[in-house]
């Protein structure tokens, strides 16, 4: 039976379900959703690209942060936690930039979690017993470290809301087709909004992720001490909530192209819905992690040195990076394509002495 036919069962069964509830089926419904069943995703025979795909500098860079926090946390056992690592390829290029560095690299356990019964097994595939997996950060237990999420909580199941005379939260029905009808929020969603001191206009459509904000809270829960390292699509309230996004944020993606109908190709397209950093910060700082800064995805590249290691790669293995026309477009992209839209969050727990290198060109208040 195709998932299209499990949803409309369902709301047969049970009638309409919240749009959250229908995207987390789309996306994660045992082997028939987008991302547990066992069709390729990432790369040319996927959907989309992902910053990890252009070049395994971007690892070495988040390799060298990663060292900075070492030493900043006392230089003992340092834990790497990634969620959602898909092919791999940022825990490969991590590990093969950090080797290189024996008193961290002994010192270092790196753990995934991972939601996607196709993705780790593909992960352990390529990286082996130096990692571990694990289903959720409490299995771990209180570790010394960093949380790592690279493009991850843009695909957590959203709730899309609707401003009218009060807020209304979107459900789907069935009928020759799914369609859209509008019910009145619960205090939950009202409540997300009235704390990040949110008003939204009339007519104002909008995704609200309580997911992320579980995410954030178990995090640091389990986080004893170190830092939170998050790299996604979005923005802060400020810019989320301007007048040009009054349609909201969410995009579905299919075989490399770009649509914003979550109701064709269910369980074969990725969705996805912008992250709003300050809530993040927001329950962050409600659960003890305070904002050491955020930026762009390109600035955090540049001030980790990433030019200047290029150089010293081509200065050594004499190789012509630069020429190579291929890699230059895919550095181009890491810092002036996605590189722009993507944004750099990091929170920490427990007193640091120094700003960290990568935020050394952050400037916009989250």
């Amino acid at each position: 039976m195709q998932l299209s036919e499990i949803i409309r069962e369902k709301i047969g069964r049970n009638g309409p379900m919240a749009f959250r509830d229908f995207m987390e089926m789309a996306l994660y419904y045992p082997q028939l959703g987008y991302y547990t069943s066992d069709r390729n995703k990432i790369g040319a025979a996927g959907d989309y690209y992902t910053n990890t795909d252009l070049s395994a500098v971007f690892g070495a860079m988040i390799g060298r942060q990663l060292e900075e926090m070492w030493e900043l946390t006392g230089q003992g056992t340092f834990t790497i936690v990634e969620y959602g690592a898909g092919t791999g390829a940022l825990c490969h290029d991590l590990l093969d930039y950090l080797e290189s560095n024996p008193p961290f690299y002994d010192r270092l356990k790196y753990c995934i979690i991972e939601k996607s019964p196709f993705m780790r097994e593909r992960e352990k595939v390529r990286l082996g017993e130096r990692v571990g997996w694990y289903d959720t950060i409490a299995d771990i237990g209180k570790f010394t470290g960093c949380v790592l999420s690279n493009e991850l909580l843009d695909n957590f199941s959203v709730h899309e809301v609707v401003m009218e005379d009060e807020l209304m939260e979107v459900f789907v029905d069935y009928r020759d087709g799914f369609f859209e009808l509008l019910q009145p929020a619960p205090e939950a969603l009202k409540d997300y909004l009235k704390q990040l001191q949110v008003t939204l206009p009339k007519g104002f459509r909008t995704e609200i992720n309580l997911q992320a904000i579980d995410w954030i809270c178990d995090i640091a829960q389990s986080l004893e001490r170190g830092f939170v390292l998050t790299i996604d699509y979005g923005y802060p309230s400020a810019e989320l909530y301007r007048e040009c996004r009054c349609g909201g944020t969410l995009m579905c993606y299919h075989r490399h192209q770009v649509n914003d109908d979550p109701y064709h190709h269910i369980g074969e397209q990725d969705i996805t819905a912008h992250v709003n950093f300050s809530a993040l910060n927001y329950w962050g700082l409600k659960n003890g992690l305070e904002c050491c800064g955020f930026t762009e995805q390109g600035y955090f590249l540049r001030s980790l040195g990433l030019m200047d290691y290029l150089n010293t790669i081509e200065r050594s293995a004499n190789a012509g990076f630069f020429a190579s026309p291929g890699k230059a477009i895919a550095i181009h992209n890491l810092l002036n394509g996605i590189g722009s839209k993507l944004k750099v969050l990091i929170q920490r727990k427990g007193p640091m002495p120094k700003q960290l290198t990568g935020l050394a060109l952050a400037g916009t208040v989250v």
